[in-house]
C-alpha cells in the first residue's frame, strides 16, 4: 500500500490494531489488558511516559499551540495503533502471515523499480504527483520491515524466502533516490555483523555509543559538519541537497543554544522561524528555519523539548537497549540492525512526529516480536 499511496501507512496500521484489539478482547478481556498494561509498569516504560508526558507539559509555554496540536494528532494515534498491535499481534499471526508479508514486501521492490525504470507509469494512470521523490517513504517502509519479516522466515525454515525477501528490499532501496533509505540499508548491514561478531555487551555498548553521540551531538552537528564537510563531498551528494541539509542543521542548531533548556514546545518545527529562540538568531540563518523541521530527529527534540526531552529520549533509547541484552544472538542482531537503520535515517531525514514513519516502525516492531517467539513456537506451526 505504501508503494500505491505513501502516506497509507497510518491507516492500515490503525484498521489492523483495532482489529487485534477487538480480537483479543473477545478472547480474553483480561489478559488483553494486562498484556496492554504490563510494559507500562517497567523502567523503559516509565521513562516512555515521561517522555510524553513532558511533550504535553511543553504546551504549557509553546507559542504555537494549534501547530503542537495538529502534530500530536496526527502522532498519538499512530503511536497508540503501533503500540497495541506490537503487543497482540506477535503469537497471534496465522501460519501464512509471514509468506504474505514476504510477497508485499517484493510487489513493493518490484513496483520501486520498475516504476522508477518506466518513468511512473502507475502514479501517471492514479493522477498522483510524478517525481522520483514518491517512492521514498515506501523504501524506508522496506528498510525497517524487511529484516524483522525475515527473520520470522529464517526461524520458521523458510530461509530461501527471507533472502529473496532481503534481496529484492536492497534492490528497492538502492533502486530508490532516497539517501536515507541507503544509508540506513548500510548502518543496519554493519550493525548486524557487528552484532553477529561481537559478544552481545560489546554490540549493544556499540549501538548505545552510536545512539549517545546521536542525541549529545546534534545540536552541534551544522557547525561540525561546515567545518570538516569538503566541497568534493558535496558535489557528490548533490541530489542530496547535502549544503542546504548542513545549512538546516546549522540553523536549529543556533536556536538550540538560545533556549536550551525546556525547548520551544512539542510540534512547533513547521512554526520555528517565529518562536522567541529564533528571533535571537541571525537574521540569514532565521530564514532557514522556515523549511518546517530540521530533518534530525534528534535535533527535533532538542529544539522542541530542550535538554529534559534529550535527557530523557536518551534514557528511552538506552533502555530499549538494555531489553535486547537477554535475546538470543540471531534475534538481537536483526533488532540492532533495525535500531542502527532506524537511528541512521532518524539523524538525517524526515520530522519526528510523522505517522508514516511511526507506523513503518510499529510494523517492524510487530515482525520483531513475532521472531523474538521461542524455536518450538514455530516448530508446533510447522507441526500443526
Amino acid at each position: 500500500m505504501m508503494a500505491l499511496a505513501n502516506r497509507s501507512s497510518p491507516i492500515l496500521i490503525g484498521v489492523a490494531a483495532l482489529l487485534f484489539l477487538l480480537a483479543a478482547l473477545a478472547q480474553d478481556r483480561a489478559a488483553t489488558g494486562a498484556a496492554l498494561r504490563e510494559p507500562l509498569r517497567t523502567p523503559l516504560g516509565l521513562s516512555a511516559l515521561a517522555f510524553l508526558a513532558w511533550c504535553g507539559l511543553s504546551f504549557a509555554w509553546t507559542p504555537f499551540p494549534a501547530t503542537g496540536w495538529r502534530s500530536a494528532s496526527e502522532f498519538l494515534p499512530t503511536l497508540a495503533a503501533a503500540y497495541v498491535l506490537a503487543r497482540l499481534a506477535p503469537g497471534r499471526l496465522p501460519g501464512f502471515a509471514a509468506p504474505l508479508a514476504a510477497g508485499a514486501l517484493v510487489l513493493a521492490a518490484l513496483a520501486i523499480i520498475v516504476g522508477l525504470g518506466a518513468g511512473l507509469p502507475l502514479q501517471r494512470a492514479l493522477g498522483q504527483r510524478v517525481a522520483d521523490f514518491v517512492f521514498n517513504r515506501p523504501a524506508l517502509t522496506i528498510l525497517l520491515a524487511a529484516g524483522p519479516v525475515a527473520l520470522v522466515l529464517w526461524r520458521r525454515g523458510q530461509r530461501l524466502i527471507a533472502l529473496i525477501v532481503l534481496a529484492f528490499s536492497a534492490a528497492g532501496i538502492l533502486r530508490s533516490v532516497s539517501g536515507a533509505a541507503a544509508l540506513g540499508l548500510l548502518a543496519g548491514i554493519l550493525m548486524f555483523g557487528l552484532a553477529r561478531l561481537l559478544p552481545a555487551r560489546w554490540s549493544l555498548a556499540f549501538a548505545g555509543l552510536g545512539l549517545g553521540l546521536a542525541v549529545a551531538l546534534a545540536p552541534i552537528e551544522g557547525d561540525f559538519l561546515a567545518r570538516v564537510m569538503p566541497e568534493a563531498a558535496h558535489e557528490r551528494l548533490v541530489q542530496s541537497s547535502s549544503r542546504a541539509r548542513v545549512a538546516i542543521a546549522r540553523s536549529f542548531g543556533a536556536a538550540v543554544a538560545a533556549d536550551p533548556w525546556r525547548g520551544a514546545g512539542y510540534g512547533v518545527s513547521a512554526r520555528f522561524a517565529e518562536v522567541p529562540a529564533a528571533l535571537a538568531i541571525e537574521p540569514e540563518m532565521r530564514t532557514i528555519l522556515a523549511v518546517g523541521h530540521p530533518h534530525n530527529s534528534f535535533l527535533q527534540v532538542w529544539v522542541e523539548l530542550g535538554i529534559v526531552g534529550a535527557v530523557l529520549a536518551s534514557a528511552v533509547l538506552m533502555l530499549t537497549l538494555r531489553a535486547l541484552a537477554g535475546i538470543p544472538a540471531g534475534p538481537r542482531a536483526t533488532a540492532l540492525a533495525l535500531v542502527a537503520a532506524a537511528a541512521a535515517v532518524a539523524f538525517v531525514e524526515h520530522g519526528a512526529w510523522q505517522a508514516w514513519w511511526t507506523a513503518g516502525l510499529g510494523v517492524a516492531i510487530s515482525w520483531l516480536r513475532e521472531g523474538f517467539l521461542p524455536q518450538r513456537v514455530y516448530s508446533e506451526r510447522n507441526n500443526s
